[in-house]
């Protein structure tokens, strides 16, 4: 490695990439390089990482198997913050974290994973609180964007009587990487009842919601993914509910439908996504809407603002803590606006 390359690499501005090799993990280098942070890319394999091209852009490849804590702590040598691109999550991040915790640096995943979000409050609160350093998980599509938009529609609401979460995309093409996880996260999921966080014992209930173009009326089932432990955290709700629809679910089941194709020049799939939730409180409704395209494409600039705020804020909070928790939900959501449309509306 040359001075130069070193110089780099230890300014505030290093971001280390684990998974980088991944598909959502390519999407987060790339965007790194676009804010003008310098990526490192951490991958177990030398071939993908150097078929993956991102030396040709300037980017710095380590090597590093997560089961060798000595390999990972030198590959994070230098870095002020790690992204955790890596899953099953429930296998990965407990590892990575501690060897966050270890260096002094912030982690933050892209985790869909309820018991992995859960492990990360509880197993490193503590020592992430007393490092001074930034922990959040699941800071992607799913988790972080429900929990920012519960937010900032809740607004100066102190309480919900109930939270709907509607999520619609168009299709559902999974990568290798999502459907290791379907099989590995086989934990009885979560819910909020009666303001409390409960497992889910009953059948998974469906229901028909009409959405913006280009989804329309679309049948839904209760599937709750790793918002519900972010918002349970800051949010006082009686009940909380998550839907996905049902033609989403009907292509990850089928394990002949190909993983997503690259229609454009930034490697974005042409699927289209929407999220709604709505919120109640007595007689009052809040909804809130945001859609886009690619649900791991656009998990990099949510989680690339999420660094840039962390890196570039002394005020910042520590410890394991929620995206919304941590940053002002409505002013985050605006700066998504090149990538994602977000539109409120109250009654």
């Amino acid at each position: 490695m040359n001075t130069l390359l070193n110089d780099i690499t230890n300014t505030p501005h290093a971001v280390a990439v684990v998974g980088a090799s991944g598909h959502t993990g390519g999407f987060v280098v790339a965007e790194l390089l676009r804010r003008g942070f310098q990526p490192i890319a951490i991958g177990r394999s030398v071939e993908r990482l150097a078929a993956s091209g991102f030396s040709e852009r300037g980017v710095e490849c380590r090597v590093a198997a997560l089961e060798d804590d000595k390999a990972l702590d030198r590959a994070l040598a230098g870095a002020a913050a790690v992204i955790n691109c890596a899953g099953p999550f429930i296998d990965t991040a407990d590892t990575v974290v501690r060897a966050a915790l270890r260096a002094g640096i912030h982690y933050l995943d892209v985790t869909a994973e309820q018991s992995s979000v859960l492990a990360t409050f509880e197993q490193h609160s503590a020592a992430a609180q007393n490092a001074d350093v930034t922990v959040i998980p699941a800071m992607g599509f799913f988790g972080g964007l429900s929990d920012l938009l519960v937010t900032a529609a809740m607004n100066e609401w102190e309480h919900a009587d109930t939270i709907e979460i509607r999520v619609a995309l168009d299709s559902w093409h999974p990568t290798g990487g999502t459907r290791l996880t379907g099989k590995r996260n086989t934990a009885q999921r979560l819910t909020i009842s009666g303001g409390q966080l409960q497992l889910v014992h009953h059948s998974p209930v469906e229901r028909v919601f009409t959405l913006p173009a280009p989804f329309g009326e679309q049948t839904f089932v209760e599937l709750p993914f790793s918002e519900v432990p972010l918002i349970s955290r800051h949010v006082r709700t009686t009940e909380l509910s998550t839907f996905l629809n049902t033609a989403a679910l009907r292509d990850i089941r089928d394990p002949s439908t190909p993983p997503p194709q690259s229609v454009d020049k930034s490697g974005r799939s042409a699927q289209r996504f929407a999220v709604e939730v709505v919120i109640t409180q007595g007689a009052a409704l809040r909804k809130i809407v945001a859609q886009g395209r690619d649900i791991y494409a656009i998990s990099a600039p949510i989680i690339c603002e999420a660094v840039h705020r962390i890196l570039s804020d002394k005020t910042r909070a520590s410890g394991v803590t929620p995206p919304a928790a941590t940053f002002n939900a409505a002013d985050f959501l605006r700066a998504l606006g090149p990538d994602m449309s977000v539109e409120i509306s109250a009654r």
